[in-house]
């Protein structure tokens, strides 16, 4: 059985090379909702209703889990589907928690997708942990659209942005929450435009931390094959239901992968 992992779009290959790295021995299904995207744009009841789409097609094709990677679908649908299926259902959370912990009273800024800024599961989650008012929320729909297109440290991204940046006094900051998966491919542009004390947080790695305790508490997770050389794991990759099997296809998300092990290292 494999776990399925799925996103609007590329961003969730930031969950799936996290899966990856942590439980080398399993294998995958990853579906980019590639007709629908940005979610981040999308009505609460559009998103809901690719949600269930995607997670019928999970059930059809005997995934023992599946991982919402993505912040907006997660506030939007995680609790409905659950109710509806009975199967480990993994959301991720964007990591203000930690944040508020970590900045040592200095401000947090939460950067996220203009749906997910404007849900009440976000808006909870800051009421909940953020005792002091550290928390400011900004929204970066473009960062979505310049992932699709493979645009990851461009001119123009760099632009985008400073510009968006630049109503905040980021000396007075301590972390920045990236709450969208789409945004971990641009770590090294923001890192260019922070301070030195501001910290780069992402959900990445605790929202696969669960899915391992999920499954161990359950005994499903998969033993690691005791003598194998390659523990590379088998991910099949789908496109709104669509398989790649072109080896071009295949290649770009090699490439993506790559980028974010680039990425992963910058803090």
């Amino acid at each position: 059985m494999s776990i399925g992992i799925f996103d609007s779009g590329i961003g969730g290959v930031t969950l799936l090379h996290q899966a990856m790295i942590t439980l080398p021995q399993e294998k995958y299904i990853f579906y980019a909702d590639v007709d629908h995207v940005p979610y981040g744009t999308k009505s609460s009841q559009q998103v809901l209703g690719f949600v269930d789409e995607v997670m019928q097609f999970m059930i059809q094709h005997n995934c023992k889990a599946v991982v919402i990677a993505c912040n907006t679908a997660t506030s939007v649908a995680a609790e409905e589907m659950r109710r509806k299926y009975s199967i480990p259902i993994i959301g991720i959370e964007p990591a203000v928690k930690p944040a508020v912990q970590e900045s040592g009273g200095r401000r947090v800024l939460v950067v996220a997708t203009p749906l997910a800024v404007q849900e009440k599961k976000l808006k909870n989650l800051v009421k909940r942990v953020d005792e002091s008012h550290l928390v400011d929320m900004l929204a970066l729909p473009k960062l979505v659209e310049f992932a699709e297109r493979g645009e990851f440290a461009s001119e123009m991204v760099r632009q985008y942005l400073e510009e968006l940046l630049s109503s905040y006094d980021l000396d007075k900051y301590g972390e920045l929450v990236l709450g969208c998966t789409h945004f971990n491919y641009f770590k090294d542009t923001f890192r260019k435009l922070l301070p030195d004390q501001v910290k780069i947080l992402d959900g990445s790695a605790g929202t696969i931390r669960q899915l391992a305790r999920v499954l161990g508490e359950r005994g499903a997770l998969e033993e690691a094959p005791p003598c194998k050389m390659d523990n590379t794991p088998a991910v099949q990759y789908f496109l709104s239901g669509r398989e790649l099997v072109n080896p071009e296809d295949l290649e770009r998300m090699q490439r993506l992968h790559q980028r974010l092990e680039e990425m992963r290292h910058i803090l």
